[in-house]
């Protein structure tokens, strides 16, 4: 049966001679697996594969039956033509970070339309944000990508719950008797971070790079406690080193 639906790219491998295998975040079934014919075609106007590279947004009819693994794309198009991430390296990098969480995140076939439009959104606006303001960008898209899955931070920094647990999840009074939670001013940060209304209201929290590279490896020490399948991410270490954060 014919479904219009939108997708993020993930991932695409080589089959055969001319043909791609896509992983696509959809809009209406989650996580899906495609087969492209034609797609690494020699012949230039036939060939759209440069149009499938991991974070591309795109515009979709395919081909979809619940009973099997991986389905066929009967017609695509960019459903955003980016102006600035596939050309501006420090905006790439931080796309290829955004790509790669939600490969560690989903595994099931699962609709999850609140995240996906909370990754079609910030790779929008990533393209089009100024620098300064892409800064805090992996932090609150990490927090957020948490909630939406199920496991958000429960209540808020003040004097009397000065530490984030991590373990749990919750601003507590006293340091948990164990190394998974932040200090009380990486504490506060994550609060305002986790408290901004929208992406744009980021540019207003300020931090040291070393503050910021801290941050984010808790948040992905946060996502290996609750997630027990969550591995390892190779994208931080080049992205702090792109984004000197």
């Amino acid at each position: 049966m014919l479904h219009k639906t939108r997708g993020i790219v993930l991932r695409a491998v080589k089959y055969g001679d001319t043909s791609l295998i896509l992983s696509v975040f959809t809009e209406l079934f989650g996580l899906q697996s495609y087969i492209v014919n034609g797609a690494r075609s020699s012949k230039p106007k036939a060939a759209k594969g440069n149009l499938l590279q991991p974070g591309n947004i795109l515009e979709m009819v395919v081909y979809h039956q619940d009973i099997k693994n991986i389905h066929r794309i009967s017609e695509f198009k960019l459903g955003h033509i980016y102006t600035s991430v596939q050309l501006n390296v420090v905006k790439n990098t931080v796309a290829l970070y955004i790509i790669e969480l939600l490969q560690k995140c989903l595994k099931q076939p699962e609709q999850h339309l609140e995240l996906y439009y909370f990754t079609e959104n910030t790779l929008r606006y990533l393209d089009l944000a100024p620098m300064p303001a892409i800064a805090n960008l992996p932090l609150y898209y990490t927090l957020k990508v948490g909630e939406q899955l199920g496991f958000r931070l429960n209540g808020h920094f003040s004097e009397y719950t000065p530490f984030l647990d991590l373990q749990e999840g919750t601003f507590t009074d006293l340091p948990p008797h164990h190394s998974y939670h932040l200090d009380p001013e990486c504490s506060e940060l994550t609060d305002r971070i986790f408290r901004c209304a929208g992406i744009p209201e980021l540019v207003t929290i300020t931090m040291s790079k070393d503050k910021r590279r801290r941050l984010l490896y808790a948040y992905l020490d946060f996502f290996q406690l609750h997630l027990p399948d969550f591995t390892e991410m190779h994208s931080p270490p080049i992205l702090h080193e792109i984004l000197d954060a």
